[in-house]
């Protein structure tokens, strides 16, 4: 069997039209939460009003944050790196001794 680990890397393809229209819709939530609250603002029912807006509030917020993280997770994408790419980052990489001899054996 093959046991060998391989390395991968984290891809995030996320762009901002993604989540362009989640945000469109929840400003159109708030601004008709806020139209509510204008129209229920009376010396006698402001409370009411206040409620209305808290309501909409802790009610949408949960839904927006799992819109967004929903989205998020479904743009991340893991791929296995080549063999030989992988190889030769480690093995000859900047900071190491091999490619520090060639430097200093050409000048």
């Amino acid at each position: 069997m093959d046991n060998e680990l391989h390395k991968y890397k984290m891809i995030c393809t996320l762009k901002f039209g993604d989540i362009y229209g989640q945000i469109i819709i929840w400003l159109i939530v708030i601004f008709v939460s806020l139209a509510t609250t204008l129209a229920l603002w009376s010396s006698t029912r402001q409370i009411y009003a206040l409620a209305t807006v808290g309501i909409v509030l802790v009610l949408s917020l949960p839904f927006l944050l799992f819109a967004f993280v929903t989205t998020l997770l479904n743009r991340i994408e893991f791929e296995p790196m080549e063999e030989e790419r992988f190889s030769r980052r480690t093995v000859v990489g900047p900071g190491s001794k091999s490619s520090t001899k060639k430097s200093a054996a050409a000048s």
